[in-house]
C-alpha cells in the first residue's frame, strides 16, 4: 500500500512539474510577442537617423586629419613628415602631456620602429610646454590642435614670449655651450657738431 502512495504522489509531482514548465514556457513567449509588437521603437530605428549626422562629422574629421598630414608632409622635409610618423607622434606628445608616459612609451616603441626621429618628439613636446597655459584641459581641441602646430613648428613661441624674444638679440649657442649674460647696452654717441661755414 505504501508503494501505492509513493508512486501516486511521484506521479502528481511528475505531472506538476511538467505543467509548469509548459506554463513558464508560454509565458516567456506570450511576453517575447508582446514586447515586438509594443509601441515603442527599435534601437535600429533611433540609431538610422542618427547615422547621417554621425556620418557626416566623421568625414569631417577624416578631411581634417588628412589634411593636417598634407600640411605636414608639406612642410617637414625628411621622414618626421611621414602619415606614420605624425600620427605616432602627435599620439605620444598628446600621451606625454596628459602624463600616461606607460603608453606614451609604448606608442615611442612604434615611432622608432617606423623610422622616425626621435629629436622631433623631444622638440615638439619641448614647444608644447612653452603653451602650457594656454592650454584647456577641458577643450581637447586646444591640445590637439597646440600638439599640432608644434609638430609643424617645433620653435614656435608663445605671443608674450615671441615680443619678448624679438625684443633681445638672438646669440648663436651651441650643443654644450652655457647662457652668456646679456650685453650691456653701448651708451649712443653724441651727435658731433657740423662744421660752421
Amino acid at each position: 500500500m505504501r508503494q501505492r502512495v509513493f508512486e501516486l504522489r511521484n506521479a502528481v509531482l511528475r505531472q506538476f512539474a511538467a505543467t509548469l514548465a509548459v506554463t513558464s514556457l508560454l509565458v516567456m513567449v506570450g511576453l517575447g510577442g508582446a514586447s515586438a509588437q509594443s509601441g515603442t521603437p527599435a534601437p535600429d530605428q533611433s540609431k538610422a537617423a542618427a547615422q547621417p549626422a554621425d556620418a557626416a562629422k566623421d568625414a569631417a574629421q577624416n578631411q581634417r586629419r588628412t589634411d593636417e598630414f598634407a600640411e605636414a608632409a608639406q612642410v617637414i622635409s625628411g621622414p618626421a613628415g611621414n602619415p606614420e610618423c605624425v600620427w605616432l607622434g602627435r599620439r605620444v606628445i598628446r600621451l606625454m602631456w596628459r602624463d600616461d608616459l606607460d603608453t606614451a612609451f609604448r606608442h615611442l616603441d612604434l615611432y622608432d620602429r617606423f623610422g622616425c626621429p626621435g629629436g622631433h618628439i623631444q622638440a615638439a613636446f619641448r614647444c608644447l610646454t612653452r603653451f602650457g597655459g594656454q592650454i584647456d584641459p577641458k577643450v581637447a581641441e586646444t591640445l590637439d590642435s597646440r600638439v599640432h602646430a608644434c609638430w609643424i613648428n617645433p620653435a614656435s613661441q608663445p605671443q608674450q614670449a615671441a615680443a619678448a624674444a624679438a625684443s633681445q638679440p638672438a646669440a648663436p649657442t651651441s650643443g654644450n655651450a652655457q647662457p652668456q649674460p646679456a650685453a650691456s647696452p653701448s651708451p649712443a654717441a653724441s651727435p658731433s657738431p657740423a662744421p660752421s661755414k
